[in-house]
């Protein structure tokens, strides 16, 4: 059975199902106890379980991630909410250093089950230090499982599978998304690490993508569908692990690809799906990898520079086209799908 909801929703849902079948979880973050409870994500669950399970923690996120791994570590199961993800920079130590690595330096069979959640993606104009995508940094790192959902149903399966694990997880929620409506299942079905989707079935050229991208590339399909061209949509949901099959099964069928992230190219999602893709099937490429990223320097304040800065349909678009060699086409401007958000939480 499933029902509409919205990407905030499924997380909210996801949380407080997970902590009905579970009393070893408990929700930790900035302002989860807020009225606004975490872009509404976090709510529900603390009306449900109070302050015992769902725990308002002061700024110290470097602190706060050494309480939560230790805590895992000893059985407990703790969901780490950080409204902003560029803060997860100073939790990255404990993730990284420790929980990433007991695993393999003591034998620890149960790994470290603590997951954190990091919000990502332009706003109103945030700038340099609040609007970057880390999903490839933490990706980089073996002992983490990192995944980017775009759709509710991912949103909601991902967390549940990340809530049952036994290995380190970090999911990059873009805050565009979390109004953005889908079908979600009533059950806390898990949707596993590693498998992808395809979003969109086409057959001449492949846009692989993962969180708001995935969006941005189905408007540039459809638009560009108007004029008779079909592009296939790989979500592959998992940056780690990635769905290495799904991608270039893809590639395979259609010949070209455009790799599409809200992050920079430079070491970066894009250039590892390229570098598959490189590896793995070179004799079928037709073009060479186009890849849709941001300029490679950091974000600009205000709405109208962050318009400018971020892709878009409209240059994904544009890249298919060139990969095509129908540069005469034009491509009409496009409303960012967060053209919506007025922030902040």
């Amino acid at each position: 059975m499933t029902r509409t909801l919205t990407y905030g929703q499924a997380i909210a849902e996801a949380t407080v199902q997970c902590m009905e079948a579970d009393p070893s979880i408990v929700v930790a973050g900035q302002n989860v106890d807020d009225h606004k409870g975490s872009y509404g994500t976090t709510r529900e669950a603390f009306l449900r379980f109070g302050a015992g399970r769902v725990i308002d923690t002061p700024n110290s996120e470097t602190a706060v991630a050494g309480i939560c791994v230790g805590a895992a570590d000893q059985g407990m199961r703790p969901l780490v909410v950080h409204t902003r993800a560029d803060f997860m920079f100073l939790a990255m130590d404990a993730m990284i250093n420790l929980a990433s690595k007991w695993r393999y330096m003591y034998g620890n069979q149960n790994g470290v089950p603590v997951v954190m959640r990091g919000v990502v993606g332009r706003g109103w104009g945030q700038g340099a230090t609040h609007s970057q995508s880390l999903h490839a940094t933490f990706g980089h790192f073996p002992g983490l499982y990192v995944a980017a959902p775009a759709s509710a149903a991912d949103a909601k399966g991902l967390l549940v599978s990340a809530l049952q694990a036994d290995t380190p997880v970090v999911l990059m929620e873009n805050r565009s998304l979390y109004p953005v409506q889908g079908e979600v299942p009533e059950e806390a079905v898990p949707v596993p690490f590693g498998v992808g989707r395809i979003a969109r079935h086409g057959t001449d050229v492949t846009v692989v993508a993962a969180s708001l991208m995935v969006h941005e590339a189905e408007r540039a399909a459809a638009l560009l569908a108007e004029q008779g061209i079909s592009v296939e949509v790989v979500d592959v949901r998992s940056i780690r692990p990635l769905d290495e099959d799904l991608i270039c099964e893809s590639v395979a069928r259609t010949g070209r690809v455009v790799v599409a992230d809200t992050s920079w190219a430079r070491y970066g999602f894009s250039a590892e799906v390229a570098a598959v893709i490189a590896e793995r099937i070179p004799a079928e490429l037709r073009a060479p990898v186009r890849r849709v990223t941001p300029p490679d320097c950091p974000a600009p304040v205000s709405w109208p520079l962050e318009e400018a800065f971020h892709p878009s349909a409209r240059s994904i678009a544009g890249a298919c086209l060139d990969l095509l060699g129908e540069n005469a086409v034009a491509v009409p401007a496009l409303t960012g799908v967060d053209a919506g958000f007025i922030g902040p939480y």
